[in-house]
């Protein structure tokens, strides 16, 4: 949220919005509970299976990109409200988003930007 809507922001809005995150934040919590659940049951799946099962792990990735949603409205980052009042998360955005992650991520500590081959402060 910028700084101008939170100024303009009435108490009747405020309250409303209040509300919401109450809600939320009951939400997170489920989801928190569910997500649990969802790594037990790729673990054991994956221990007598010796794979992972696909289901989970696109509901995981998902529920993951969920409660995500919900910590940026919770923390005013966004005006947006999650899933049920915006579609689910879709599962391979969530996918594509952790690789684009992974992509920008260098394969060795100092070997990429602008401090390439220096060594960190206080380490000589």
């Amino acid at each position: 949220m910028d700084t101008e809507q939170k100024e303009n922001m009435t108490p009747q809005e405020a309250w409303t919005r209040g509300l919401f995150m109450l809600m939320f934040f009951i939400l997170l919590q489920l989801a928190k509970i569910v997500a649990g659940v969802v790594v037990v049951l790729q673990f054991l799946f994956t221990i007598f299976t010796n794979q992972t099962n696909d289901n989970l792990l696109h509901f995981g990735a998902s529920l993951s990109l969920y409660i995500y949603q919900i910590w940026r409205f919770l923390t005013y980052n966004t005006e947006t409200q999650p899933f049920p009042f915006a579609p689910w998360p879709d599962a391979q955005a969530a996918m594509e988003l952790e690789e684009a992650v992974i992509q920008d991520e260098p394969d060795e500590p100092g070997t990429s930007g602008d401090n390439a081959g220096q060594r960190a402060p206080g380490k000589d």
